[in-house]
């Protein structure tokens, strides 16, 4: 009798959470993990198994890798403000049929002593900002950054892995860094920098946590933008357990 064939997973990567899923499947031999990503990040850390970098080319374009390369599992673990990639997945799905989890990790929530102020969107966070500060810690990522360029009277600190490219703020310095990030550092990078708001987005996760109880130890104020809803539709998953769950791995982690 022929073994059953493994099943294909096929992760859309670039967090923490896909990476932890890929390695959790990685010692069983009925399941096969390719990990795709987007190739924004110039030396990304690749998860184990498989990899492809760089887009599908939309939503039929996804859905003809799915079907020709026999993807039994679709796993979007994309940050949770991929909104175009979370779309095009539940596009492919309607098209191929494959079952489709959304793994997202549990976003903020502002506690005693915080001072947050929410926005719906990056551009909605831009008109906010004037008046909560004139020195920002800008960590909504290198990609939206034409948002704020026309805050000309603003002072940006702009942390990312990869240099970013204009339209940008004209008062802006850049640090070239990689999470995860402690919490003495984000002290003394407040301090040094004297900066009086902090801009994020409500990404979650432990990595770039540090900076929300640096801010509120500081009494300073902190911009968060909401983070989209995931597709109508989708199950979704809150840990890497869970998603095991839905593929029904069953080995002790």
């Amino acid at each position: 009798m022929s073994a059953e064939p493994a099943r294909h997973v096929l992760v859309l990567g670039g967090t923490t959470e896909a990476r932890q899923l890929a390695e959790a499947l990685a010692d069983d031999p009925s399941y096969r993990v390719t990990t795709s990503l987007a190739g924004r990040v110039t030396a990304p850390v690749l998860p184990p198994g498989g990899t492809r970098i760089g887009g599908f080319g939309g939503v039929e374009g996804l859905a003809g890798w799915i079907a020709g390369h026999d993807v039994t599992h679709v796993v979007d673990a994309t940050h949770p403000f991929a909104e175009r990639m979370s779309f095009h997945a539940c596009g492919a799905q309607a098209l191929t049929g494959v079952p489709l989890l959304a793994l997202r990790r549990p976003g903020w929530a502002p506690g005693p002593g915080d001072a947050w102020t929410f926005a719906d969107s990056l551009a909605g966070a831009a008109e906010l900002l004037p008046a909560l500060g004139g020195r920002a810690f800008l960590t909504t990522g290198r990609m939206g950054l034409h948002s704020f360029a026309h805050l000309t009277d603003t002072w940006f600190l702009v942390r990312s892995v990869d240099p970013p490219a204009p339209p940008m703020p004209p008062h802006l310095e850049v640090l070239l860094d990689r999470g995860p990030f402690g919490l003495e550092g984000e002290r003394e990078l407040l301090a040094r920098h004297r900066i009086d708001v902090l801009v994020t987005k409500d990404s979650g996760g432990s990595a770039t946590a540090p900076k929300l109880t640096a801010a509120r130890e500081a009494g300073i104020p902190v911009l968060v933008v909401r983070r989209p809803p995931v597709p109508e539709g989708v199950p979704e998953a809150h840990s890497v357990t869970a998603a095991l769950h839905w593929l029904g791995y069953d080995r002790p982690r």
